[in-house]
């Protein structure tokens, strides 16, 4: 049974529509990223999985009692608030110390319980938006972006922060990301969006997709061997070849 499914979705926003026809579904224990150029509905989509938007035309359909996490794509603190990383993870509902300590660990934010929100760096700060998700065990755990305003080794470290909690908690992944050099090779199956699902499959393929070249290019695709992704379980709807598993990293252009 799929975690969460789209049919046939419209949405409408100031007398415009900002997506149509898009029907898609997210299956237990995959990732699943979201690519698009700016404008396409990436955001608008995933708020609309949420409950966040409510559709002009079309259904959503949820797993009876799914828990979801989500990721946004930045915090902003006020500098001036003293409120530390425990603090925050208790609001609005208060966790207990074991369960805040999971969470950070399971994040790759060990330590910093005690450290002030205002004070981490973006990469720290993602980590810990990142357990705080993660604090009800997520089935599906959904990230806008989640990596804006980091640089490409911070980026790659997220991502690989990402698999690992996937490989711990079984849970899938449904992420919009604009990092294409890393997220391709991150994910089991892109979906390519604009306005509409413009192609959609395993990274070798929309990579090579004319679809996909003539909204990003055709220097995209061969940034897939940056990120190392071993697929630990299958995917009936994908054929993955894993040729670029073993491929050595390399760096992506600017």
């Amino acid at each position: 049974m799929s975690l969460i499914e789209m049919k046939n979705l419209r949405v409408d926003l100031g007398g415009q529509t900002v997506l149509h026809d898009v029907s898609l579904s997210v299956e237990p224990g995959e990732i699943v990223t979201i690519v698009g150029p700016n404008g396409s509905g990436k955001s608008t989509l995933l708020r609309t999985l949420i409950g966040a938007q409510t559709p002009t035309r079309g259904q959503v359909r949820r797993k009876p009692g799914l828990r979801v996490g989500y990721v946004p794509q930045q915090l902003h603190i006020d500098p001036t608030l003293p409120l530390t990383v425990r603090r925050f993870l208790s609001l609005p509902k208060r966790v207990d110390d074991a369960t805040a300590r999971q969470a950070l660990h399971e994040a790759g934010a060990a330590g910093l319980g005690k450290r002030q929100m205002a004070g981490l760096s973006g990469g720290q700060s993602q980590r810990v938006m990142l357990a705080r998700a993660l604090l009800n065990h997520p089935e599906l755990l959904i990230l806008d972006e989640p990596t804006q305003g980091l640089d490409q080794p911070g980026s790659a470290a997220f991502y690989r922060q990402i698999e690992e909690v996937r490989q711990k908690i079984g849970c899938a992944i449904l992420m919009v990301s604009h990092e294409l050099h890393v997220v391709m090779a991150a994910s089991d199956r892109v979906i390519c969006l604009n306005g509409h699902i413009c192609c959609e499959g395993a990274p070798e393929h929309v990579a090579s997709a004319p679809e996909y070249r003539a909204l990003f290019g055709t220097g995209t695709g061969g940034a897939l061997a940056l990120y190392r992704h071993e697929h630990s379980h299958s995917h009936e709807a994908c054929d993955h070849d894993h040729a670029h598993d073993n491929a050595p990293p390399h760096e992506a252009a600017e």
